[in-house]
């Protein structure tokens, strides 16, 4: 089966990380009869990116699009347009039995146009962001955003959603019934594999872009409380954004300097070392449709503190495979930094439950599995 993946997200050469979750199970759906022609795209008005080295060959796709909200409503269009002749030339040489698209928009309303033209069923991944649009595209501009996206949603073949979190927002959201499938991500266990041996290190590990929703300012609060306590713990902080400069001058003003790392962008394997050196992981994040970082720290056999309400408690057991805490709670994440970094065996016992997590059904196998089945029906 030849399968055009159409997405935004997608590793370039100075960003493996970006679209990882969109790359990594393409290999494994080769070992299930699904080949994948993967277009990704970029608006032109973005500073053009290099193919990525490792990842599956991707045809990179750039097209006009208005920056801003009214550029996202109508982005769609403009990206059909710039890819209906490619696109028919890919189909003429081999058939392309389904389209799957990547957020409803600009990819997912750019399939539905394709789909019609070409009479070929396509499928939509709703990933976290894309399902609430409107906390970020307000007035005139959301509202024509929601009518695409209901639009795309109901044109659909199939709705997939990474969490239950993801599908309850899809369906509760649009008007007319959609009946969204969860298919969750999976995680590369064999790169975000447990240490060979106990690591002697005290850091807290945080993997995420530096902005108001991932929580940092959180785990800097929490550990100037912990840190009379524990004073050989410390934090390292992975990733990069408009938030540096002010989470740099909250450690200054907790006395963190010296306790916490800001290590900036890092490429998967470097992650992945990260996560196997850490002593646990906490991203108290209050918004994310699953966090794909959760997944590979579960993975390396690592403690994961995460908030409720998020896509990841339909996945994380409070106590058992990982530690659930409620958004915004500085004080229930000092509680959970003190409960496991006074408890070597709890944390023993919850990385170990949380890798037989990933192994039971969240790797990338499974995810391609899933995948390839619900492919087949869509064409059936």
């Amino acid at each position: 089966m030849r399968v055009l993946t159409l997405t935004p997200f997608y590793p370039t050469a100075t960003d493996d990380a970006e679209g990882c979750f969109i790359a990594e199970p393409l290999r494994e759906l080769e070992q299930f009869g699904v080949h994948s022609c993967v277009v990704a795209v970029q608006p032109l008005h973005r500073t053009r990116v290099g193919s990525n080295a490792i990842a599956p060959v991707a045809s990179w796709v750039r097209y006009p699009c208005i920056p801003g909200g009214i550029g996202l409503a109508s982005a769609g269009t403009l990206l059909y347009a710039s890819l209906i002749s490619k696109v028919r030339k890919l189909h003429r040489y081999q058939p392309i039995k389904l389209i799957h698209a990547h957020a409803a928009l600009p990819c997912g309303h750019a399939a539905a146009l394709l789909s019609r033209e070409l009479k070929i069923p396509y499928v939509i991944t709703v990933h976290g962001l894309d399902a609430f649009f409107d906390k970020q595209v307000r007035g005139y501009a959301g509202r024509w955003c929601e009518r695409v996206t209901q639009f795309v949603y109901r044109s659909a073949a199939r709705v997939i959603c990474i969490s239950d979190k993801v599908a309850e927002n899809v369906a509760e959201r649009d008007k007319a019934p959609v009946n969204p499938t969860v298919i969750y991500n999976g995680v590369d266990a064999r790169m975000f594999a447990p240490p060979s041996a106990a690591s002697p290190s005290r850091s807290i590990l945080s993997v995420g872009n530096l902005i108001p929703i991932k929580g940092h300012e959180l785990l800097l609060r929490a550990l100037a409380e912990v840190l009379p306590q524990y004073p050989d713990v410390s934090v390292d902080m992975i990733g990069d954004g408009p938030e540096y400069q002010r989470l740099t001058r909250l450690a200054s003003e907790c006395n963190l300097t010296d306790r916490v790392r800001f290590l900036g962008r890092q490429s998967r394997e470097q992650v992945a070392e990260a996560m196997r050196r850490c002593m646990m992981f906490a991203l108290p994040s209050r918004y994310e449709g699953l966090g794909c970082v959760y997944l590979e720290a579960m993975s390396t056999e690592k403690p994961v503190i995460a908030c409720r309400g998020q896509g990841i408690d339909g996945i994380i057991h409070h106590g058992r495979n990982g530690w659930l805490v409620d958004p915004g709670s500085v004080q229930e994440l000092i509680t959970a930094f003190s409960t496991l970094l006074q408890n070597l065996q709890l944390r023993r016992q919850i990385g170990e439950a949380a890798r037989r997590t990933i192994l039971n059904g969240l790797t990338t196998t499974h995810q391609a599995d899933r995948l390839a089945a619900l492919y087949r029906e869509c064409v059936a």
